[in-house]
Protein backbone atom coordinates (compact mmCIF):
# COMPACT_ATOMS: atom_id res chain seq x y z
CA UNK A 1 0.00 0.00 0.00
CA UNK A 2 1.16 3.43 -0.91
CA UNK A 3 0.58 6.66 1.65
CA UNK A 4 1.36 10.01 0.30
CA UNK A 5 1.14 13.19 2.92
CA UNK A 6 0.70 16.34 0.55
CA UNK A 7 1.16 19.81 2.24
CA UNK A 8 -0.17 22.64 0.18
CA UNK A 9 0.50 26.48 1.77
CA UNK A 10 -2.49 28.63 1.20
CA UNK A 11 -2.72 32.34 0.91
CA UNK A 12 -5.11 33.22 4.37
CA UNK A 13 -7.66 35.39 2.02
CA UNK A 14 -7.51 32.77 -0.39
CA UNK A 15 -8.93 29.84 2.02
CA UNK A 16 -12.43 30.16 0.33
CA UNK A 17 -11.53 29.92 -3.13
CA UNK A 18 -9.12 26.38 -2.18
CA UNK A 19 -11.81 24.69 0.08
CA UNK A 20 -14.14 25.34 -3.41
CA UNK A 21 -11.35 23.56 -5.32
CA UNK A 22 -11.15 20.68 -3.23
CA UNK A 23 -14.57 19.95 -3.23
CA UNK A 24 -14.65 19.24 -6.58
CA UNK A 25 -11.41 17.56 -6.27
CA UNK A 26 -13.15 15.00 -4.07
CA UNK A 27 -15.70 14.42 -6.08
CA UNK A 28 -13.64 12.63 -8.59
CA UNK A 29 -11.28 10.96 -6.11
CA UNK A 30 -14.40 9.84 -4.51
CA UNK A 31 -14.89 7.46 -8.09
CA UNK A 32 -11.24 6.26 -7.88
CA UNK A 33 -11.25 2.55 -7.68
CA UNK A 34 -7.84 2.35 -6.18
CA UNK A 35 -7.54 5.52 -4.40
CA UNK A 36 -8.21 3.75 -0.42
CA UNK A 37 -8.48 6.90 1.46
CA UNK A 38 -8.40 10.28 0.93
CA UNK A 39 -8.83 13.41 3.55
CA UNK A 40 -8.11 17.14 4.00
CA UNK A 41 -7.01 18.01 7.12
CA UNK A 42 -5.60 21.30 8.77
CA UNK A 43 -2.94 21.91 11.32
CA UNK A 44 -4.25 23.73 14.63
CA UNK A 45 -1.19 25.67 14.60
CA UNK A 46 -0.69 25.98 10.86
CA UNK A 47 -4.02 26.58 9.32
CA UNK A 48 -2.67 28.23 6.52
CA UNK A 49 -1.70 25.12 5.17
CA UNK A 50 -4.18 22.31 4.24
CA UNK A 51 -2.62 18.42 4.62
CA UNK A 52 -4.13 15.75 1.96
CA UNK A 53 -3.25 12.30 3.76
CA UNK A 54 -3.93 9.65 0.77
CA UNK A 55 -3.79 6.32 0.72
CA UNK A 56 -3.99 4.39 -2.36
CA UNK A 57 -3.74 0.44 -3.46
CA UNK A 58 -0.03 0.68 -4.97
CA UNK A 59 2.51 2.85 -7.12
CA UNK A 60 0.26 2.17 -9.95
CA UNK A 61 -3.02 3.59 -8.26
CA UNK A 62 -1.56 6.79 -7.30
CA UNK A 63 0.04 7.42 -10.63
CA UNK A 64 -3.50 7.16 -11.96
CA UNK A 65 -4.64 9.66 -9.66
CA UNK A 66 -2.14 12.35 -10.89
CA UNK A 67 -3.23 11.66 -14.73
CA UNK A 68 -6.98 12.59 -13.74
CA UNK A 69 -8.83 15.33 -15.40
CA UNK A 70 -9.98 16.60 -11.38
CA UNK A 71 -6.33 16.24 -10.66
CA UNK A 72 -5.04 18.52 -13.16
CA UNK A 73 -7.34 20.70 -13.23
CA UNK A 74 -7.33 21.59 -9.04
CA UNK A 75 -3.65 21.67 -9.77
CA UNK A 76 -4.45 24.42 -12.36
CA UNK A 77 -6.37 26.08 -9.49
CA UNK A 78 -4.26 25.82 -6.70
CA UNK A 79 -2.07 28.11 -8.64
CA UNK A 80 -4.67 31.11 -8.15
CA UNK A 81 -4.71 30.10 -3.87
CA UNK A 82 -1.19 28.22 -3.23
CA UNK A 83 1.61 30.39 -1.37
CA UNK A 84 4.31 28.29 -2.16
CA UNK A 85 4.69 24.93 -3.85
CA UNK A 86 3.47 21.59 -2.18
CA UNK A 87 5.47 19.37 0.05
CA UNK A 88 4.72 15.66 -1.16
CA UNK A 89 5.92 12.31 0.61
CA UNK A 90 5.35 9.19 -0.73
CA UNK A 91 5.38 6.37 1.60
CA UNK A 92 5.28 2.79 1.63
CA UNK A 93 2.49 1.41 4.21
CA UNK A 94 3.94 -1.68 6.43
CA UNK A 95 0.92 -2.14 8.82
CA UNK A 96 -2.14 -0.43 9.99
CA UNK A 97 -4.94 -0.70 12.24
CA UNK A 98 -8.09 -2.26 11.40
Amino acid sequence: MIAVLAKVPVQTDKKEIALEAVKELMAGVAKEEDTLYYTLNIDKKDPDTFIFMERYRDMDALKAHGATPHFHKFMEKAMEFASGPPEITILEEIASKG
